[in-house]
């Protein structure tokens, strides 16, 4: 296949790649706002499609749609002390209202933890009311020092549960769960093969008991974190005064979560998948399934091509015609850079032999199968299999990608020629995290809960190790 010249290599500049690949494929777009991006048509299908399966998996969950205001008063916002202090250099701030300044200055929110505080400590009185299990799909913001498309950006659209429990145990039962759900729809729908874990005690959320993550390898080796569900504990619910009459008829705080995913998924979906011609999109999560195009103009082609978009559409296959006069060349290449799953050709000498062309946007293979076949069936089962393949590959290359460090020379040598997820013992000691941390930006990414002895000691101090934790550089 011909490499696409517009597109820079994903091995020579992964950066300019990557921005090369949100551009043209209609994904993402700078604004006239430093720092805030456009989420184009294709990059906001996408986004839908992320809402439509997990909105969906929410609600078997017995979880419901709420809306927050988008401003918090500050007073409100100080409450929770930790929660606060984690946020404050990323927060914006309105002051005035028109021209009139405003006597309480309000954030733009970061994050709605203390809105939905407030609102449990009034609507919550017993624990007939329990649990409350409230989700909630906008956007927030924060502001970045150094912003790229998806990645990072001061506004981006994401989710955000927010629920609150009787009991520790159905509290930490839900923390659990959502980290679940997030980690299934990772591997069935997005392919991505994602490592789960606990967060350490330094990069847990701020005002969090404990944190829970998956984690997603990039092709250039840097991990994302990629959904994150927390366990709040009393925490929050001792500062807001979130008490309610317990089954004793005595006070007793309320047992909080807190869960998330944003539109940061997109940026995995390209950096896992696409290549030197444009995105690679997963067919269980693609907006369009596939694309058929008719080479020529002959009348017959035309009407043959209509009925195949008829009948996948009846089997709700997704997929588009492309009948504008624009060069079949020109079509292969715009819909290799959106990444469409399944190319579908016909043109007056298939009709002719009777034989019809499926491409396979993973491979860029092409087969020709007798148009007396059943192409819905064959479609569906080639979808099937590049999903399969999609998830196969990344797996191949994560696992390629982890290596162990028995010392800090390991993690030094690795992070420097060959970046990935690094296995190694760490002591729970915070200092060593500090010190591993010198070395380009190393982080803790995770404690995994499927946990290796890849040594004794750890890999910084040489002191007894207690767990095994995966390390790498992040977004």
């Amino acid at each position: 296949m011909i490499k696409n010249k517009e597109i820079t290599s994903r091995d020579t500049d992964f950066a300019e790649w990557f921005t090369n690949i949100v551009q043209k494929a209609g994904i993402t777009d700078y604004s006239g706002v430093k720092g805030f991006f456009i989420l184009a048509p294709n990059g906001y299908a996408l986004w839908e499609q992320i809402q439509a399966v997990l909105d969906k998996e929410f609600k078997k969950t017995g979880h419901k749609n709420v809306y927050m205001p988008v401003l918090i008063p500050e007073k409100l916002l100080k409450k929770e002390a930790e929660h606060i202090e984690g946020f404050a250099p990323e927060v914006a701030w309105v002051t005035h209202g028109g021209n009139q300044k405003l006597d309480d200055r309000l954030c733009v929110r970061p994050t709605s933890e203390t809105l939905f505080c407030d609102y449990y400590s009034k609507c919550v009185k017993s624990y007939r009311d329990l649990p409350k299990l409230y989700n909630q799909w906008c956007s927030v913001v924060r502001w970045e020092k150094e912003t790229r498309p998806l990645f990072r950006g001061r506004e981006f659209l994401w989710q955000e549960g927010h629920t609150v429990h009787a009991t520790a145990e159905e509290a930490e039962f839900e923390t659990r769960q959502m980290l679940d759900i997030y980690t299934k729809f990772f591997y069935d729908y997005l392919a991505i093969p994602v490592i789960v874990g606990q967060k350490t005690e330094k990069e847990k959320f701020a005002g969090a008991e404990y944190t829970f993550t998956c984690e997603a390898l990039m092709y250039n080796g840097v991990s994302l974190q990629s959904a994150t569900s927390h366990y709040f504990g009393q925490k929050f619910s001792k500062q807001f005064d979130m008490q309610f009459l317990n089954k004793d008829n005595k006070l007793e705080y309320m047992f909080q979560t807190s869960w998330g995913i944003s539109i940061r998924t997109l940026a995995a979906i390209i950096a896992v998948h696409a290549d030197d011609n444009g995105l690679v999109l997963p067919p269980r999560i693609a907006p369009t399934k596939a694309v058929i195009i008719p080479i020529g103009k002959d009348e017959k082609v035309l009407e043959a091509c209509n009925k195949i978009a008829e009948n996948l559409q009846k089997e709700d296959i997704s997929c588009i015609l492309d009948g504008s006069d624009k060069s079949p060349g020109f079509k292969f290449n715009q819909y290799e850079m959106e990444g469409i799953p399944v190319r579908i050709e016909l043109g007056p000498r298939d009709l002719e032999n009777g034989t019809i062309t499926l491409a396979r946007r993973d491979t860029n293979e092409k087969i020709q199968i007798p148009l007396s076949e059943n192409i819905n069936e064959k479609v569906k089962n080639l979808l099937e299999d590049i999903q399969a393949n999609m998830l196969k590959r990344a797996t191949e290359r994560r696992d390629k990608m982890t290596y162990v460090a028995k010392n800090m020379k390991d993690i030094e040598e690795i992070i420097t020629n060959h970046p990935g997820f690094i296995k190694a013992m760490w002591c729970g000691d915070q200092k060593c995290e500090e010190e591993i941390k010198k070395i380009g930006g190393t982080k803790s990414r995770c404690m995994p809960f499927e946990q290796e002895v890849v040594g004794d000691t750890c890999v910084c101090c040489g002191k007894k190790a207690k767990k095994m934790v995966i390390w790498g550089l992040q977004y």
